[in-house]
């Protein structure tokens, strides 16, 4: 506060020797920084523990903290996004008579600006949209295709053997065709209200003017380090001594302002031609590799795909298929757990259930679930008959240990053994409208800062290295998720929503987080269904979960409590940093409630 009160000092002594639009620009700039650091002294009086950002495969978009929130109860509309000024964009338009797509563009282009390291214009996405009027769910994939050239040796060293991670990322091999732009207009051209170009105006003004670097871009970039980025986005993260931005520091991308500029006047078409597609493909290059190409970029169409819908309990559970093994992951999760007692409140004996369920369920992802567009995705792995079948296999007195993928009814052909190995990081933003419309969009550009790579202000994906590094296993069978020019890698992104028994909107919810953005959505299903939790328990409840391998319990969360009753039933226990996402909202009957997540820096708000 007290640097707060000096800022407004400041700002004081400006008006007294500035004039006009002068005074106005000033005053402009040093409120933003003045709301940094006032929301940075909340976060911090609030229980945020800032840690030093450690970057790593595991776990590349690092824990920056927690804040505590309250639930944030509004009457008729509401925004949940990753940053405060990505929600303040969105509501506006929805104050301005847009519809849940109108903010949910609106809030994507923020984030790109404020939120770099998560998603942008140079990554993709998968949009679940609820079409009120017409009382239908649309689910529309985003997601990046590889270059048509791309082949399954695109991982392989020269002896065959997949190359380091580490040495793909920052590499133009892990680049994808890019799709959130061409499927956001897709959308608006069937259910927005707003003129395409006005959407584009909150993030052109913060690219033009400036926004303050928030706690968490600051800590990202310091663990990363400059080295790590090309050398635009090195000009632009860090100062000409190697250090970070400063946390409040104004950050202008004047060149993103071109560039939105462009594609508010153009639409996709400023992507597919011109001097930023040119930028793309030069940035995207790299020697001795089929990278994008003109013909790549004016190929690319987002696709209507088919919901995946589940019942559970009184409810349906409603997701997002292939390429996206979200939607069919946590169905067969929650049809695992359909027979089963998990109580009214958080549980030793619940959680061991809802463990051994995704143990069974990833091990049939892994093996099962790649782009359906080019693979049989077996419509088995949720059929009832299946999945009671497979829920024989928990015993509540004893975990299984690892689990092996099953034989669905429609099985075709088996593929070979999976080597895919996802990233957490991605954003998720939860709009419902005024009208009744509900848009659930996950988007991201894979691992924190995508490959590192800056072109024309915005960073370019590494989405790639979402395939499976190796194309067959060691039997010689062909890995569903290998890479094939064209193809979309198999994703985790789970955008949510949920319908009450009489088909009214319930909920509608997601989270980043790499491969366990499935444990999120599910835990967030469970605290919400069986535990009777408000949005915003379940988006703070200390997280759970396996992806078919040890018990995982957050560190730092309370979970001590159950660790030991687990390590008696058997469970390996491993204890990460699981920095999830989850912005939620619940319809209820006084209105709508919202949860942001305490692990990053999300707002719910709405009128």
């Amino acid at each position: 506060m007290i640097a707060y009160i000096t800022l407004l000092k400041v700002i004081a002594n400006k008006g007294t020797i500035l004039s006009g639009t002068s005074i106005l620009h000033h005053t402009r700039r040093l409120l933003i920084v003045a709301g940094t650091v006032m929301l940075t002294a909340f976060l911090l009086s609030a229980n945020i523990h800032p840690v030093h950002a450690q970057l790593s495969r595991a776990a590349p978009e690092a824990p920056t903290g927690q804040a505590t929130r309250p639930a944030a109860p509004v009457r008729s509309q509401m925004v949940v996004a990753a940053h405060p000024l990505a929600a303040r964009a969105a509501r506006q338009m929805l104050r301005d008579g847009g519809t849940a797509i109108d903010a949910a563009i609106a809030a994507q282009m923020v984030l790109n600006l404020v939120e770099p390291q998560s998603s942008g214009i140079g990554g993709g996405g998968f949009l679940l949209y609820w079409d009120a009027f017409q009382q239908q769910l649309l689910t529309v994939d985003g997601r990046e295709t590889a270059p048509a050239e791309a082949g399954p040796d695109r991982f392989l060293n020269d002896d065959g053997t997949p190359i380091r991670w580490p040495d793909a990322v920052g590499t133009g091999r892990s680049i994808g065709v890019p799709g959130i732009v061409p499927m956001l207009e897709a959308v608006h051209g069937e259910f927005g209200r707003i003129e395409w170009g006005e959407l584009f105006a909150p993030a052109i003004d913060l690219a033009s003017n400036g926004f303050g670097v928030s706690p968490r871009l600051n800590l990202l970039l310091t663990g990363m380090g400059p080295d790590a980025f090309n050398e635009d986005a090195r000009n632009y993260f860090f100062d000409n001594t190697g250090e970070a931005r400063a946390l409040g520091e104004v950050l202008k991308n004047p060149a993103l302002a071109r560039t939105l500029k462009q594609i508010a006047t153009s639409g996709h078409r400023a992507l597919r031609s011109g001097p930023i597609a040119k930028n793309i493909i030069a940035a995207a290059s790299e020697p001795g590799v089929a990278t994008i190409t003109l013909n790549d970029l004016r190929a690319y169409e987002s696709i209507q795909r088919r919901p995946v819908c589940v019942p559970y309990r009184s409810y349906s559970i409603c997701g997002m298929g292939p390429p996206s093994s979200g939607g069919m992951t946590v169905g067969a999760i929650l049809g695992l757990l359909e027979a089963s007692d998990l109580g009214d409140q958080p549980n030793a004996a619940a959680i061991h259930m809802i463990i051994e369920a995704e143990k069974l369920s990833y091990a049939d992802r892994n093996r099962y679930m790649a782009d359906s567009d080019f693979v049989d995705v077996p419509a088995g792995l949720l059929d009832p008959d299946y999945l009671e079948e497979r829920a024989q296999m928990i015993d509540p007195a004893q975990t299984m240990g690892r689990a092996e993928p099953g034989t669905p009814p429609d099985l075709e052909t088996t593929p070979g053994t999976d080597a895919s190995d996802e990233n957490p990081g991605t954003s998720h933003i939860s709009i419902i409208d005024q009208f009744g419309n509900a848009a659930s969009l996950t988007t991201t550009i894979e691992s924190a800062f995508g490959s590192r790579r800056m072109v024309s202000g915005f960073l370019l994906n590494n989405e790639l290295t979402d395939f499976s590094f190796r194309p067959v296993d060691e039997g010689g069978r062909p890995v569903a998720n290998r890479v094939e020019g064209g193809k979309r890698p198999r994703s985790s992104m789970s955008p949510t929503m949920v319908f009450d028994a009489d088909g009214n909107l319930w909920a509608v919810l997601g989270s980043p987080g790499g491969s366990r953005i499935i444990l999120y959505v599910v835990k967030a299903l469970v605290a919400m269904i069986d535990w009777n939790m408000d949005p915003q328990a379940a988006s703070a409840l200390g997280t759970f979960g396996s992806r078919n391998g040890p018990a995982e319990l957050e560190h730092g969360a309370d979970m001590d409590r159950f660790a030991s009753e687990l390590e008696a039933l058997g469970h390996e226990i491993a204890r990460p940093s699981m920095t999830s996402g989850l912005h939620i909202i619940r319809v209820t009957p006084d209105g709508l409630l919202g949860g942001v997540d305490p692990r990053r820096e999300g707002a719910a708000i709405g009128d």
